[in-house]
């Protein structure tokens, strides 16, 4: 009887174990395949709950779940497992503003970005030109701020080392460039040429070779058209450049027409994996082109904006102000469009169901955009038209961005950057209401992050941290610059990934990482939620994700 008891249970033992690999073979097949999870991660969803997950599942270049590791293990298998190892994962960073095709241009001319001084211009440019014999010299990023006699450089050495090569340099906002004779006779710029929406310096009834904003347009005109393999190469260098820095979208703030159908072209070949956010140039051929055919949309290109200037820039004292420069007497900066000119332009593009994006620094520049649009849109909802740096807001006008139809777009490097100098241009009454991101955001609700490259660094944690610390990267100043007007973290992530989808109408497919959205995402070395804030600008970009594939 004891054997038979034993010979039973051996047989039950047996058939529950079947029973158990047939259950657990059963789940097994019943699970979903996808193409790739991600477990062990600490991921930031930017959802509206601003919540924490550990882990998701991506098939066919988007989120198809977000939640628990085990939640995600039991429901999904894939070929494709990445352990993210215990790091931070954050949504694929989005540029609001920026110049992608201009950085891809620039990484092949001369580069001026962080000269101290004026001779240090010319030795970087004798350094290129000796490397690339250029029968046109061109470049970017001179600061007469940053050296020790902050004035405005003259022609005058360039015309000695370069009497037949035109040069043609640009100050780092863009806003103000210095040429050389040579560059000026091809332009057919004299001291008689008349400047309108703009300057052409002179000192003792002679040429500086400075221009300021629209005059810079004759010397454009001039410049030896980039080839087209130069121009791919432009935008694949600056797409490599960008990626590893986490960004996987990127707002262009002006483009022509060439530029987004070669944009759009290497995205449907797969050679650029970034997404484009085409803002268009404000020309008549573009106007009469993109506006009479409408919006693109693809995955990857969003066609649907136009770029407006109305100002300088406040570092060439081309900004305008409603109250003269306070180190400049009478002198109150230039509107680079008319007035009647703009109100017209405004109406054609709300016609044509596209979203305006105007350039405006100076207070003065930003109560008329802000008053256009207000007039323009009334009556209209979710226009979301952008006011593109907001820059100066003075008096009462921060009560036009609670007008559902306006988004302040702006750049936290900019107010680092510019902290040493802005408020010998604006006094200390007026600097109060410059680079107001807090105050902005009070009146709109969101608020669009960029970075304005290669104005400024194309890091998205040097955005990060300008935004949060309000300070350089030398810990200057001590407690942060105006820090009332510092963001949040959460706010600056926002910023930085799904207000800055909001901007573009893109929130619905991009911009936080859930269900049925884009798999773009970033993945970090450290917290960039709880990490020390001097320790933010050390964080470095592991890995960056595209629909889903490394880049």
């Amino acid at each position: 009887m004891l054997i038979f008891t034993e010979i039973f249970f051996l047989i039950m033992r047996n058939l529950l174990s079947i029973i158990a690999l047939i259950i657990f073979s059963g789940c097994q097949n019943n699970k979903i395949e996808v193409d790739t999870i991600v477990l062990n991660a600490k991921v930031y969803t930017v959802n509206d709950a601003f919540g924490t997950e550990e882990a998701f599942a991506i098939t066919d270049g988007k989120f198809v779940a977000v939640g628990t590791e085990e939640t995600i293990k039991n429901k999904y298998s894939a070929k494709k497992v990445i352990n993210a190892e215990h790091q931070t994962i954050v949504p694929g960073f989005i540029d609001a503003h920026c110049h992608f095709y201009g950085l891809g241009m620039n990484l092949q001319k001369v580069n001026l970005v962080g000269t101290t001084s004026f001779k240090g211009v010319i030795e970087r440019i004798i350094s290129f030109q000796k490397e690339n014999n250029s029968p046109y010299i061109s470049g970017r990023g001179w600061d007469q701020n940053d050296w020790e006699v902050k004035e405005y450089p003259n022609k005058k050495e360039l015309d000695s080392l370069f009497p037949n090569t035109p040069v043609a340099i640009t100050r780092i906002d863009g806003h103000a460039m210095l040429c050389n004779q040579a560059a000026l006779d091809l332009a057919n710029i004299t001291l008689e040429t008349v400047a309108t929406g703009g300057e052409i310096l002179k000192e003792n009834g002679e040429m500086t070779g400075v221009l300021i904003d629209n005059p810079m347009e004759l010397v454009y005109s001039t410049f030896p058209k980039p080839t087209r393999k130069q121009q791919i190469e432009g935008v694949l260098d600056a797409q490599k450049y960008c990626a590893a820095l986490g960004l996987t979208s990127v707002s262009d703030a002006g483009l022509e027409r060439s530029v987004i159908e070669l944009i759009d072209s290497l995205q449907q070949s797969g050679d650029l994996q970034m997404r484009v956010y085409a803002m268009v140039s404000n020309t008549t051929e573009n106007l009469d082109y993109y506006l009479t055919k409408g919006k693109i949309k693809t995955p990857r290109l969003n066609v649907q904006s136009v770029k407006v200037y109305a100002d300088g820039a406040l570092g060439s004292r081309g900004a305008t102000l409603k109250a003269p420069y306070s180190d400049q007497h009478n002198h109150f900066g230039n509107m680079v469009i008319g007035t009647s000119e703009f109100r017209a332009l405004a109406t054609k593009i709300e016609k044509a169901g596209y979203q305006m994006n105007t350039h405006a620094i100076g207070d003065s520049a930003n109560r008329f955009v802000l008053q256009t649009y207000e007039k323009t849109l009334q009556n209209k909802t979710n226009k979301r038209w952008r006011v593109e740096h907001a820059q100066i807001i003075t008096d009462n006008d921060f009560e036009y961005f609670k007008n559902e139809n306006i988004i302040p777009s702006v750049q936290p490097t900019h107010a680092t950057s510019d902290m040493y100098w802005a408020e010998e241009r604006l006094g200390t009454n007026r600097i109060r209401g410059a680079y107001a991101y807090k105050e902005l955001l009070k009146a709109s609700g969101k608020i669009a992050l960029g970075t304005d490259f290669p104005i400024e660094q194309v890091s998205p944690l040097l955005t990060f941290y300008a935004a949060v610390a309000r300070k350089d990267t030398n810990n200057y100043p001590e407690n942060g610059f105006q820090k009332e007007n510092a963001l949040t973290r959460e706010e600056t992530l926002r910023g930085m990934t799904i207000w800055a989808a909001y901007s573009n109408f893109e929130d619905q497919e991009k911009g936080s990482i859930e269900v049925g959205k884009y798999a773009d995402f970033v993945i970090l070395d450290n917290d960039i939620m709880t990490t020390p804030v001097e320790n933010i600008p050390e964080i470095t970009v592991l890995q960056t994700f595209i629909g889903g594939v490394k880049q």
